[in-house]
């Protein structure tokens, strides 16, 4: 039996902060493997931004070959939109009953989590594994800090966003230092987030 994470996100793109604190979660704590969940494109919201399904899977798929405890995982597409965390976990857990699924988040996401659909059923099936967020040069406290099911992971805080690069190349910036090199090539070659 595995014991598998999942980290859930649009990863649009993927950048060094995202792979940092998923390798940080696969090599400092129990998981066995983090499996990156890309959150498809939404059919009732058509954001110019976001890419396409397929090029965001091959970004994630290129930035994570060299980490082969890291997969990406594209079990969201396959299911009905919109879709909720509550219906993802138990479909995958479905499909692979001899593997355990933690949920990865951030402190930002737990502090809201009490707003999620059944999130006590998330709490009573799975562990959360949560990382480190500053809002504003504050830490974030929430009601579920001391709950025997989620484990604060002491991983980088990383104040990079995918927003904050997608602006920086519109603009023309230089910021492939905050891209794995090859994600950084594949955008640079198919002119994604140019305008």
């Amino acid at each position: 039996m595995k014991n598998i994470g999942l980290y859930f996100g649009t990863f649009n793109p993927i950048h060094i902060g995202h792979l940092a604190i998923a390798n940080h979660l696969v090599e400092f704590s129990n998981l066995d493997e983090v499996w990156l969940v890309i959150t498809p494109r939404s059919p009732f919201k058509k954001k110019a931004t976001l890419l396409a399904d397929n090029h965001r899977f091959q970004l994630v798929q290129i930035a994570t070959e060299d980490y082969p405890k890291l997969k990406p995982s594209t079990v969201e597409f396959k299911l009905p939109q919109p879709n909720y965390t509550v219906h993802t976990l138990a479909y995958i857990s479905e499909q692979y009953p001899t593997d355990k699924f933690n949920l990865i988040m951030g402190e930002d996401n737990l502090k809201s989590f009490h707003k999620w659909k059944n999130y006590e059923v998330i709490l009573e099936r799975h562990h959360l594994y949560v990382y480190p967020r500053v809002i504003d040069g504050h830490k974030i406290t929430t009601p579920f800090d001391n709950h025997p099911k989620v484990h604060k992971v002491a991983a980088p805080i990383m104040e990079i966003s995918s927003t904050f690069i997608r602006k920086a190349i519109a603009d023309k910036k230089n910021i492939s230092a905050l891209l794995p090199c090859n994600v950084w090539h594949y955008i640079d070659e198919m002119n994604f987030y140019r305008k």
